[in-house]
C-alpha cells in the first residue's frame, strides 16, 4: 500500500452567518452542494460542497465563532485558491455582485495572472489564472 498524499480532499470552513455564506459558495462561485446536515446538539450545520476537480469545502456554522485573525498574517491557513480559466468574467461576476476585487496581480514566478477576493467572513480567496 502506498504512503503518498493523492490530493487535497475537502477545506473546512467556519462562517458567522450560515444563510449568507451559503449564498456565497452556492449561487456566486457556483459549488454543488453535495450533503447538508443540522447537528442539533451543536446547534451547528454542516455543508458539503463539490469543486469540479472533486474536491470539497466543508462549511461549518458555530454559535458565536470568534473573528479570524487578519493583520499582521496569522500563522496558519492563508487563504484558498481557486483555478480558473480567466480571471476577467470572475472579477466583472464578483463586482456585480458587490464583493471587493483586489487589483489583478502577476505571479513573478510563474507569469501567471491572479486576483484576491473575501468570502462574507473576510477569509481570503484567491483567482488563479491557469490558462
Amino acid at each position: 500500500m502506498s504512503t503518498e498524499l493523492l490530493r487535497i480532499h475537502h477545506v473546512a470552513i467556519i462562517c458567522a452567518d450560515y444563510a449568507l455564506s451559503k449564498r456565497f459558495y452556492t449561487e456566486l462561485l457556483g459549488l454543488q452542494v453535495l450533503a447538508e446536515h443540522y447537528r442539533a446538539e451543536r446547534d451547528s450545520y454542516k455543508l458539503d460542497l463539490a469543486l469540479p476537480d472533486g474536491g470539497q469545502i466543508e462549511l461549518f456554522s458555530f454559535p458565536n465563532p470568534p473573528p479570524r485573525p487578519t493583520r499582521p498574517e496569522a500563522r496558519g491557513l492563508r487563504h484558498l485558491a481557486f483555478a480558473v480559466h480567466a480571471l476577467e468574467p470572475w472579477v466583472q461576476k464578483l463586482q456585480a455582485a458587490g464583493v471587493a476585487v483586489e487589483p489583478v496581480r502577476v505571479d513573478e514566478y510563474t507569469g501567471r495572472r491572479f486576483t484576491f477576493f473575501a468570502d462574507p467572513d473576510g477569509l481570503p480567496l484567491e483567482l488563479y489564472e491557469v490558462t
